[in-house]
């Protein structure tokens, strides 16, 4: 839908291929670059950040044992899962496989095991956006495949600025890989973005997302040139290149930026 608008095509010194990109100062809210950061767009996966914050807010018992049902089958965009319809895992099992691999099952799991159920839990993610100012934001479901999940990028920082107090949240999202036992099977899943596996970035969180009309969309909480660093992509246009204009932020930070004072 950025590219549709025309997003994609505003030129930027850095020359990156998302329609959207911002990158803020954590502990300052500067803003050192912005591109579009104003745009309401579909925000696909980065949904997930949302979930989890509402999941781990309700303090629910992490150990609790979670059943996959026929309501958590994607019937929007058919999107496959791995976790069968009766998989059962705990719901600390089911917060780390959404955050870490994107698993829509496991998310829409999560919000429909909430107290007062799915309504309720969207009800929440909407009511905690409000509370943190988040104007430009609305959730309707809590995986991201509905392109009507929409934000801005700048809402999206002050999001990640929230998920990155939560410790859970920061070691689930950054988790390179992790195992679970389904029945007699065990399955391996991996982190989305391929940077958590790249020694030299130091990534504190992170989520990605992509379903067709947002395109390929990445946020990052992440130290360089000696600042913590909120990085927003949204709508980038190929499967790598979020991570390439990453990259191309991370060259600027580092070669063109003043070292924040330690």
């Amino acid at each position: 839908m950025g590219e549709l608008a025309g997003l994609r095509s505003t030129p930027d010194k850095l020359q990156l291929k998302s329609s959207v990109a911002l990158v803020v100062d954590q502990d300052t809210n500067e803003v050192l670059f912005s591109k579009n950061s104003q745009a309401v767009l579909p925000i696909a996966s980065i949904t997930k950040l949302m979930t989890a914050v509402v999941v781990t807010d309700a303090e629910l018992p992490l150990d609790e044992v979670l059943t996959v049902t026929q309501d958590d089958v994607d019937t929007e965009k058919g999107s496959r899962s791995r976790l069968n319809v009766g998989a059962q895992l705990t719901r600390e099992e089911m917060l780390h496989l959404a955050l870490m691999a994107s698993e829509n099952r496991a998310a829409h799991a999560l919000g429909r095991h909430y107290p007062g159920g799915l309504s309720a839990f969207v009800e929440a993610m909407n009511a905690k956006a409000q509370s943190l100012g988040m104007t430009d934001t609305r959730y309707v479901e809590p995986t991201g495949l509905s392109s009507r999940n929409q934000s801005s990028a700048h809402d999206l920082a002050t999001l990640v600025k929230l998920a990155h107090t939560y410790p859970l949240i920061r070691e689930l999202s950054t988790s390179p890989e992790y195992q679970v036992d389904v029945g007699r099977r065990q399955l391996q899943f991996h982190n989305t973005n391929g940077l958590i596996s790249n020694p030299t970035w130091e990534i504190g969180l992170q989520k990605t997302g992509y379903i067709a009309e947002a395109g390929r969309c990445l946020v990052m909480q992440a130290s360089m040139a000696g600042r913590k660093l909120i990085m927003v992509f949204l709508d980038s246009s190929g499967r790598y290149t979020r991570i390439a204009d990453a990259e191309r932020v991370r060259k600027w930070i580092n070669t063109k930026l003043p070292k924040a004072a330690s």
